[in-house]
């Protein structure tokens, strides 16, 4: 029977991310320091592409008023044909080295902000965590990063080309007929300004969708990481219709994108084509009066159609922009929220451990509403063995997580050889406590791999000696591929006897000083169960160790027992002590405890 389960409460925040405002865009383009050299090379690729850009309506105005007005010089023809052949060469010759350039320093940016991310989720404490789920934060890692990639490069060198070019035509325009030019400068605004409330609702649409799309990604990962439970329910169905939802909801936000674009797009070209069409008006009566030649007008035209592409361009860029803020803003609120849990700027390494864990007056809430833990006071000696019990909700698994030190005390102190943890660093602490969860968790590769986490320099004699120890040798050599089995996703393919000894070989490889036990073995059969008992009984030889009881025999085997009730130690002794006070304790030894009695009882 069980003695009382974890509570599956979950832990807000462990600290305040920073709420989204402008994005700072001098950080932004800090990504691209490290590659500037790649850059500037780019760039100069650009601003000669955006030249010979140029070059094209010229040597067109030229054709028509040197060589069709004039009676025809074929001559002058195939030297401006050639001319333009080896323009066309030297563009696409910019252009390779361009791109090029900037899908090397794109393809960077994702690898550098990636690892990034990761990184900085690693430093993270387990309050972050226990308030997010594992498919959104994926789906910042990936898709908002790829998003904010094409800021960085594409977009950016599209703005720096098109505004090049569009300022070069416009120079060029100028020179070819002022009044003509002004006429057109006249009907830009309105289509910046188009442009502009384009982009505001973009960028709220595009926000939407990534939040819209992170969701579908949060639902298929809980259901793929909980696909046993989805079958065994025969849910089937229901999840489908639940995954069917989200992407539906993202479609439609998606929908309603597309439709905005479909609206803006012909509305620009319809914009941009009208002005071609007063161009040529206002520009033939130039020509009929003598102040324009027709290749000019011709040329001018052209130029109109690359200043038009360029505007449309820019806008296309714009409202890229205003998209990427939202996944921009996603990925920095991860990268700006701060560990809840720190090492001091003094904290020293935990020096030579011999395991005494005290508890000083510790009190500890998740949030200010609910104290889950009330001034606790406990000294546990080295190699001592103390079993937790009480009902569910008590506060037994948030003593655990106090230890290792996941989350720090409210108030009061926790010890560990008179050290206070807050001084000590964290990796120096953790280093010398091994947990054995409840629900063991084994990482998808194989059974070496996942024995060795317990201590990445181990030899594989040590491996196997560890597993010897834990009662998972036999098991393991049975199987097809030995060690170098594997496990499957969360340790699917292995038994839960199987997994717990594992887990068990993992600890003791590690061989720490203290030792936190979530000690369940109720749902084994009597073989698992007695070889998992053997193998902590190893595992908890000369260590420091705190146990979540569950079953009688795991009571037996400690040398005091903490029971607790709404966060408070309310009794603390030996077995026969608590029994004798006819309190808590007894109670629950009575009604949870009778069955174990009964199935060791020997058969009549």
């Amino acid at each position: 029977m069980m003695m009382g389960r974890r509570r599956r409460g979950s832990a807000p925040d462990d600290a305040a991310a920073v709420p989204p405002g402008p994005v700072n865009w001098r950080r932004l383009f800090g990504y691209l320091k490290p590659y500037r050299g790649r850059m500037a090379v780019a760039f100069i690729a650009l601003v000669f592409s955006a030249a010979l850009s140029l070059v094209f309506p010229a040597v067109i105005g030229n054709v028509v008023d040197s060589v069709f007005s004039n009676g025809g010089d074929e001559g002058l023809l195939n030297q401006i044909t050639l001319a333009l052949l080896l323009v066309f060469a030297l563009r696409s010759l910019t252009s390779v080295v361009e791109t090029y350039n900037l899908n090397y320093v794109g393809e960077r940016i994702v690898v550098d902000l990636g690892l990034q991310l990761y990184n900085h989720l690693q430093t993270l404490s387990l309050g972050f965590f226990a308030s997010r789920r594992v498919g959104e934060l994926v789906s910042r890692m990936s898709r908002d990063v790829t998003v904010v990639r094409g800021v960085l490069t594409n977009n950016v060198t599209t703005l720096l080309q098109q505004v090049l070019i569009m300022i070069g035509a416009v120079v060029v325009m100028v020179s070819i007929n002022a009044r003509l030019t002004l006429f057109i400068l006249i009907l830009t605004p309105l289509i910046i300004g188009l442009a502009a409330a384009f982009g505001f609702y973009m960028r709220r649409l595009s926000t939407q969708i990534q939040d819209e799309l992170a969701g579908s990604t949060v639902v298929a990962e809980e259901v793929l990481q909980n696909i046993r439970e989805v079958k065994s329910f025969v849910r089937e169905p229901y999840e489908i219709e639940r995954y069917g939802s989200a992407m539906g909801r993202a479609f439609a936000a998606i929908l309603r994108q597309l439709r905005l674009r479909a609206v803006f797009g012909p509305l620009i070209a319809f914009l941009g084509f009208g002005s071609l069409s007063l161009i040529l008006w206002f520009g033939g009566h130039e020509v009929l009066e003598g102040r324009l030649t027709s290749g000019e007008l011709i040329s001018f035209l052209v130029y109109g159609l690359t200043v038009a592409g360029s505007l449309g361009s820019l806008v296309g860029v714009y409202s890229s922009f205003q998209e990427a803020m939202g996944a921009t803003k996603r990925v920095f609120e991860i990268l700006d929220t701060k560990p809840d849990v720190t090492d001091a700027p003094d904290a020293k390494p935990l020096a030579h451990v011999e395991g005494r864990v005290t508890f000083q007056g510790v009190s500890f809430s998740y949030d200010e509403r609910q104290e889950v833990l009330h001034d606790i006071n406990l000294n546990i000696a080295p190699g001592e063995i103390v079993a937790l019990v009480g009902p569910s909700g008590a506060g037994k698994s948030t003593i655990f997580n106090l230890i290792p030190r996941f989350y720090d005390p409210t108030s009061g102190k926790v010890q560990i050889d008179g050290s206070d943890l807050t001084s000590v660093t964290q990796a120096s602490l953790r280093q010398q406590i091994a947990i054995v969860p409840q629900e063991t968790l084994l990482f998808g590769g194989s059974i070496r791999e996942n024995i060795r986490y317990g201590r990445l320099d181990a030899t594989q004699d040590e491996i196997v000696a560890a597993a010897k120890a834990a009662n998972a040798h036999d098991f393991i050599t049975e199987l097809p591929d030995g060690y170098q089995t594997l496990v499957g996703e969360r340790g699917i393919r292995l038994s839960g006897g199987q997994r717990q000894r594992v887990a068990i070989a993992r600890a003791i490889l590690k061989d720490p000083r203290i030792l936190l036990l979530d000690e369940a073995t109720s749902s084994l059969d009597s073989e698992s169960e007695r070889e998992v008992q053997e193998a902590l009984a190893r595992l908890m030889l000369n260590r420091t160790t705190i146990i979540i009881a569950h079953r009688l025999s795991t009571v037996r085997v400690a040398h005091r027992i903490a029971v607790l009730d709404h966060g408070s130690i309310i009794e603390l002794g030996t077995h026969d002590e608590l029994m004798a006070r006819d309190g808590m304790y007894a109670k629950l030894y009575s009604m949870q405890f009778r069955e174990d009695v009964l199935e060791e009882a020997p058969t009549p």
